[in-house]
């Protein structure tokens, strides 16, 4: 984009006169970054005529994170606490997904048992949902629904009662890692896990018996920002703005990581590729990451919770006394080396297909890491949902797509 067209945030441009003698004017205005609905620090510039979009252009980069960078002065167990603040609603997700990357560079994906397994798709479940419930809230919220907003975070609460136990913090929890988990599961994990398995279902009910046949709801998503099936494959969008239109694709049931092969799910669709269809796929999902957390509770193995090698994962402190704090410190540090190559692996993420694509050189730290991350292909797609809309309609598409900014700008 030129800067002149950057700076030029609020100017009128007169078109040239209509046959019938009278002129159509069109504006072009800022949106964000600090307009609320735009979910993060997202700035559009929407060209106007009268109340319809002409024009929009996605203007991204407010965070300069730096994610991907920084992870390479780091060793790739220092890296892991990067992953955490990229989707800061989905930090488990990226956690999973980072870990699996590094314990195929290391060869050792077949170390990691069941339990490990299970005890990931879990936590990666239950954190789709929270990321869900944080969507639902806002989404509605910009839509006129406020009681909603205060609902979801109800439910919310309820899981991050579940990461602050296993790791002693609510959000940024780095609790997956390579080589397994940070900690073993508490004896409390079942019980909490199904406190809230038991009481989530009615409360996805009261969503659904507020909003999905709600008249002001339908007439504010129904056939509002569509993105057609051929579109949305063309852009590359991936998760529920893919399953959204239509397509039949989730990461989890065509290329299966973490023993997501074992559980029985559905992949719910939309028909239309509208802002109601990718609401619906996210209400569907939920249900159904409901149901793979209670069949995982209910199949969890017995085991370690972390591959017994100090060179992979460091041992419990109670272990170590006196010399052999810095002996086992220093072989851990330096004997983090997986061999020179290069690996790519795709998770499900609740935004999307979210990828690392990890080369090392041999040395404690990755030489590259770049992240595919859902919502930053999702964005490509918002202008061409938006223009020939209304610009009240603007933030319905926005919220549909579900975007966190920290992903965007890695």
């Amino acid at each position: 984009m030129k800067q002149q067209e950057i700076e030029n945030t609020y100017t009128i441009e007169e078109s040239q006169p209509l046959a019938s003698g009278q002129r159509s004017d069109t504006m072009t205005i800022n949106m964000g970054p600090q307009h609320p609905s735009t979910h993060g620090v997202l700035r559009l510039l929407l060209t106007i005529e009268g109340e319809t979009v002409i024009k929009a252009i996605p203007d991204i980069g407010f965070l300069h994170t730096g994610i991907e960078k920084t992870a390479e002065s780091k060793s790739y167990h220092q890296a892991l606490v990067l992953t955490d603040r990229m989707d800061y609603l989905t930090p488990l997700n990226n956690n999973l997904a980072y870990s699996l990357s590094v314990e195929r560079l290391l060869g050792i994906e077949d170390q990691i048992n069941d339990k490990i397994k299970y005890t990931r798709v879990i936590l990666a479940e239950l954190q789709r949902i929270a990321s869900h419930l944080v969507w639902l809230g806002t989404h509605a919220l910009d839509l006129g629904a406020m009681s909603m907003f205060l609902y979801c975070f109800r439910e919310r609460e309820m899981i991050l009662d579940v990461f602050e136990l296993i790791s002693g913090v609510r959000m940024m929890t780095s609790y997956i890692c390579p080589g397994g988990l940070q900690a073993d599961l508490p004896p409390q994990f079942e019980k909490t896990v199904r406190a809230f398995t038991s009481v989530f279902p009615a409360r996805l009910q009261e969503y659904h018996d507020l909003l999905t046949n709600n008249q002001l709801w339908l007439e504010r998503t129904k056939g509002i920002s569509i993105l057609s099936q051929e579109d949305a494959l063309a852009y590359g969008a991936t998760g529920p703005v893919l399953r959204g239109s239509g397509v039949v694709w989730d990461t989890r049931k065509v290329f299966p990581y973490s023993g997501y092969e074992q559980f029985d799910f559905d992949i719910p669709v939309g028909s239309n590729g509208d802002v109601y269809d990718r609401y619906l796929v996210r209400m569907l999902e939920m249900e159904q990451s409901l149901k793979i957390v209670n069949q995982a509770l209910d199949g969890l193995p017995s085991g370690p919770y972390r591959v017994n090698d100090p060179k992979i994962t460091p041992p419990p402190k109670w272990q170590i006394t006196g010399s052999m704090e810095v002996h086992h410190f220093k072989l851990f540090t330096e004997g983090y080396r997986p061999p020179k190559g290069e690996v790519f692996v795709r998770t499900e993420s609740p935004k999307g297909e979210l990828a690392f694509y990890i080369v090392s050189d041999g040395s404690p730290k990755p030489y590259r890491m770049h992240v595919r991350g859902g919502s930053f292909a999702n964005l490509q797609v918002l202008p061409r949902m938006i223009e020939g809309g209304f610009l009240a309609d603007v933030v319905a598409g926005i919220g549909s797509i579900d975007i966190v900014l920290g992903e965007v700008d890695r």
